[in-house]
């Protein structure tokens, strides 16, 4: 009975909301409303967000560390994709105050006790599991390109990659493989997980909501995926805490995102 919650929810007949259509002005309103949240309740917001940076560093030391530096740039662009569910205690901030309710930075962990919890965690797991095929992928195509060495030094490797007709080459793909894992992330969970903080669905209809709210508005959410994408590039500088800011604006935002795409 737990796993069929997990996966319907709590409705033995599971409602299907209904999804809008939006325009690139909704997402300026969202982006809006994303800053105000975050303005209003800044000490919390950022508490949650230094998670994000933090982990993000540790990583990457860990990559200079275990002299697998070809995974520092996937690791840095691939943890994106667990970032819908790292920013899921800033949806639940964000709900808080669009309903009045008082406001405290524990209450970002307020998912961990909603009776969809298992769906939340269940979700935040797959983007884990597709994070980490992207890793898998990425070092791969570096080591079909440039065998299984690691390189001598830092030096050497940024030279291999960024004037050798082999690094572009590793770029471009790279980059065109990472475009795919990111699409594949955005479809499933550009509404899902604030949808799960909002309601009990499951996540069958959490994911399905999200690939329907992509498919109904598909320039505009390619839009946004854009600006999420540009915006995490910007917060990485400097050394990733702009991610600090960031991504709590991003995760307030995407709240009211989903409230502007989804109606019950």
């Amino acid at each position: 009975m737990a796993q069929l919650h997990i996966i319907a929810g709590a409705d033995a007949a599971p409602t299907h909301p209904v999804i809008r259509r939006i325009a690139v002005s909704d997402l300026k309103e969202a982006l809006r409303r994303g800053i105000d949240d975050f303005s209003s309740i800044p000490s919390y917001a950022i508490f949650v967000g230094l998670i994000y940076p933090i982990v993000g560093i540790i990583l990457a030391r860990m990559t200079f560390g275990y002299a697998v530096l070809p995974l520092l740039f996937p690791l840095a662009a691939g943890f994106a994709l667990v970032g819908p569910f790292a920013a899921t205690g800033l949806y639940e901030l964000s709900r808080r105050r669009e309903q009045g309710l008082d406001i405290h930075w524990t209450h970002a962990f307020d998912m961990t006790t909603k009776p969809n919890s298992g769906a939340i965690a269940a979700l935040g797991i797959l983007l884990m599991l597709i994070f980490l095929s992207w890793l898998a992928v990425a070092q791969a195509l570096y080591q079909s390109l440039y065998g299984v060495l690691a390189p001598e030094s830092i030096t050497q490797f940024l030279r291999d990659v960024l004037t050798t007709g082999t690094g572009w080459t590793l770029i471009l793909l790279g980059n065109a493989i990472g475009f795919l894992f990111a699409l594949l992330v955005l479809a499933i969970s550009v509404v899902s997980f604030p949808l799960l903080v909002d309601r009990d669905v499951g996540a069958a209809v959490a994911v399905i909501t999200s690939v329907r709210a992509v498919a109904t508005n598909p320039v505009v959410i390619a839009v946004w995926g854009l600006i999420v994408a540009a915006l995490l590039v910007v917060g990485t500088v400097p050394a990733f805490f702009g991610l600090a800011i960031v991504v709590p604006i991003l995760g307030h935002a995407t709240w009211h995102l989903y409230r502007r795409l989804v109606q019950f």
